[in-house]
């Protein structure tokens, strides 16, 4: 079991194996997207994968940057997928790349899904993304159903003034089908003091749908869950800045190159590449860095200097 100061297990690693992404989403820092910084080979994310679930991880999220931009992503899910101790294989994607990857994914072990999703409007999404992708994100959702993805999780982050008048649509979406619609509140990444004035919280949501239900909640879910008379999916709340859940915070990150984040507020990261040629020291390392995991984040104190392309979400 991997715990740290704060008696918190930890058993989640979110691995972003790029900060390349393919789109340019106006709230996530907008740091050089296409930029191809260094990049963990797949032996290499194996390596640190099994250390770290010799140390307790038992659940695993792919993340990015934009994964599926990376020629090699069906290796690196089958490597983490085989990977003893982990239970768990998820992915987090725009979901531009997905329709023709899916289903070599879902062979090589990927169990779910996490799906970007701002707006179901063309030129909003047009907008956020600085992409006219919006169908090829769609027909992404509808293969990801196809092959058995599940959960499969839309992610949604509004913006007052830009696609907050989209939420309904959105909220629909999880009415006739089996999936996760998240609202996720607009965290500072961007342009220091935008974020509040922009940021649309679960609790006005909640009083914009006053239909939707509360649902039981995993003690260390990070989204509120909902739903409502003839749903087939759920609607969720994930509000780190109104709402904080550090208590039960759970993950910490393994960047692109090889270094450890242990809160998504932070700045500070750890190197783990010098110990990749001893998995015993390795593990050693990672349990020392646990114990340094902040108590909660400092959102609305200050505002990180990454973005979200270089942190894996």
């Amino acid at each position: 079991m991997l715990t740290d100061a704060f008696g918190r297990t930890i058993d989640y690693l979110r691995v972003s194996v790029t900060t390349r992404c393919n789109l340019n989403c106006v709230y996530c820092g907008k740091q050089d997207c296409e930029k191809k910084d260094a990049e963990l080979t797949v032996a290499q994310i194996e390596t640190l994968v099994r250390a770290f679930a010799r140390c307790g991880i038992k659940k695993v999220r792919v993340t990015g940057g934009e994964p599926l931009v990376r020629s090699d992503i069906r290796e690196i899910v089958a490597a983490i997928a085989h990977t003893p101790g982990i239970e768990t294989l998820g992915l987090t994607t725009n979901g531009v790349l997905l329709a023709p990857l899916a289903k070599t994914l879902f062979d090589a072990g990927l169990q779910s899904v996490n799906i970007s999703l701002d707006s179901t409007d063309g030129s909003t999404y047009r907008h956020l993304t600085g992409a006219d992708v919006l169908q090829r994100v769609l027909e992404g959702i509808d293969e990801a159903r196809l092959i058995g993805l599940s959960p499969i999780k839309l992610n949604a982050v509004l913006m007052k003034g830009v696609n907050a008048d989209g939420a309904g649509a959105l909220v629909s979406l999880a009415k006739n089908a089996p999936i996760d619609v998240r609202f996720i509140e607009l965290m500072p990444f961007s342009v220091p003091g935008e974020s509040d004035a922009l940021r649309v919280t679960g609790d006005e949501l909640l009083r914009q749908f006053p239909f939707l239900t509360p649902l039981p909640t995993e003690e260390t879910e990070t989204a509120r869950y909902y739903t409502a008379p003839g749903y087939l999916g759920r609607i969720g709340f994930i509000s780190p800045v109104s709402h904080k859940f550090c208590e039960r915070c759970n993950r910490v990150r393994l960047l692109a190159n090889g270094s450890v984040r242990l809160c998504l507020a932070a700045d500070e990261t750890y190197d783990l590449t010098a110990f990749l040629h001893d998995e015993a020291a390795l593990e050693k390392e990672i349990r020392r860095l646990i114990l340094k995991k902040p108590a909660a984040h400092l959102f609305g104190s200050s505002a990180p200097k990454h973005g979200l392309n270089r942190t894996g979400g």
